[in-house]
């Protein structure tokens, strides 16, 4: 071919439509125009040949990720947060409206972080917007104006603008967001089970287990049942974030096979750690709802086997290093949350390789179900027509885990020390390298853009 295209990048191991093969991947314009042959004849401006040791696959889709820009930048940023997600094989994020402020609940919000974001991005942003009691009523403007869906919490969020919504005012954000055929996500933590139960379990402390009896299984199981309720009762797409608890599958199971439109995440931490192997006062795996028993983190790994949990998020949630280690390890007082958004790619797979699940899978899950959950239908899988969003990865390479290392801005985090595998070695943005490990540190122009529902 005497055609000169942009990129071609070649490998014996290319992702596409969910199995590996050879492949050359011909990039113009940001958009992949072929799959052709290895060998064949094909020149570009650049020509990227993997190593035997590498794979192509598409960039992960992270669809929970908490920026907390403008307002909280200290915590973390768009600069910081996307040049992490780059290092991680993350090529898009949607950004949560907490813990921002103002928080994303008002199209003017919406282009504060818009305005934000843009000319730091360097990964693809998009944003979910808020449903909180002052919200209700006026979600289709912020609709209309291209957020993904509505974020809402039933137990109190941990920052005093993004109050939770009780059961009243979740029935009526569901019929209010499925009157315009909307995506409600929803934080599922009963209030009255954390009230009794904290309260049971003192008002704090050290101990990692009693951190977590205050904040039961039965929490997530009646929150759930309500999120159950209100998609029988109106009919709204509706979507449980960060399931943590094993318990609440058979209520989920048997809602999907009523039909209901429900769909489920877990997150890596998840996935990746057990309470029985926290230690007290180790408030750097803090989250909430909190880490369970090494029992429950296996059928969570089921579920996702047999499809019951639909997709995997990072659910990044940084904060400053004085709020996650302050009060001398007290679970209580420490901020909850897991920084997780440049390992989340390697955590997943490094579980999944020991459990003889394929990256096929975890890909499918962090990448292929993210896109088509959030609607980009140009994301999320190696095929003609779709954004040239490609990692180069070696799976079976491996490394520790710093902290001091990750591109996040605190660096914080439960993977510290951490023996993972599968190496992000190049990630490209619509055809272009956001991140080499050969340079890490090199500067890189933001080139991401910033993405709107379809």
């Amino acid at each position: 071919m005497s055609e000169r295209h942009d990129l071609v990048v070649r490998a014996a191991r290319v992702l596409v439509n969910g199995r590996f093969r050879e492949a050359s991947v011909v990039v113009d314009g940001g958009v992949i125009v072929a799959i052709d042959e290895l060998g064949a004849p094909l020149e570009a401006k650049s020509v990227v040949s993997l190593t035997e040791e590498q794979v192509l696959i598409p960039g992960i889709v992270d669809t929970h990720v908490h920026v907390n820009e403008p307002g909280r930048t200290d915590w973390e940023g768009f600069a910081s947060a996307t040049l992490a997600a780059a290092a991680g094989g993350v090529t898009s994020i949607i950004d949560m409206p907490l813990n921002s402020i103002p928080p994303t609940t008002t199209v003017e919000a919406l282009e504060l972080k818009r305005a934000a974001a843009g000319p730091q991005a360097s990964v693809d942003v998009g944003f979910w917007g808020g449903a909180i009691p002052s919200s209700l009523g006026s979600l289709e403007s912020v609709h209309d104006a291209g957020v993904f869906g509505f974020k809402a919490f039933l137990s109190p969020s941990g920052v005093d603008e993004f109050p939770h919504l009780d059961t009243e005012q979740l029935f009526a954000a569901a019929r209010e967001i499925a009157a315009f055929g909307g995506l409600l996500l929803v934080h599922a933590e009963d209030p009255a089970v954390l009230d009794r139960h904290e309260a049971t379990a003192g008002a704090g402390g050290t101990d990692y287990l009693d951190f977590v009896a205050s904040r039961p299984d039965l929490a997530e199981e009646d929150a759930i049942a309500h999120i159950i309720e209100a998609v029988r009762a109106t009919g709204v797409r509706a979507h449980i974030l960060h399931l943590s608890s094993a318990r609440a599958l058979p209520q989920i199971a048997a809602a999907k096979a009523d039909g209901l439109p429900l769909t489920v995440e877990t997150c890596p931490h998840y996935l990746s750690f057990s309470a029985e192997a926290i230690a007290d006062g180790a408030t750097e795996f803090k989250c909430c709802p909190p880490i369970r028993d090494a029992g429950n983190r296996e059928l969570l790994w089921q579920a996702l086997e047999s499809g019951l949990i639909d997709i995997v998020a990072s659910d990044h949630s940084p904060s400053t290093k004085e709020l996650k280690f302050a009060h001398d390890g007290d679970f209580q007082l420490a901020w909850g949350g897991i920084s997780g958004l440049q390992l989340s790619l390697s955590a997943v797979w490094t579980g999944a390789r020991s459990r003889g699940i394929t990256l096929e899978s975890v890909i499918d899950w962090m990448s292929t179900k993210t896109a088509r959950f959030a609607g980009l239908p140009q994301k999320g899988g190696i095929a003609i027509g779709a954004d040239a969003d490609l990692v180069a990865f070696s799976p079976d390479a491996s490394f520790t885990a710093r902290a001091e290392a990750l591109r996040h801005k605190n660096k914080v985090s439960a993977f510290d020390g951490s023996e993972l595998f599968g190496i992000v070695d190049v990630t490209w943005l619509r055809g272009v390298p956001v991140y080499s490990i050969a340079d890490p540190g090199s500067a890189i122009e933001p080139s991401g853009r910033l993405l709107s529902r379809t």
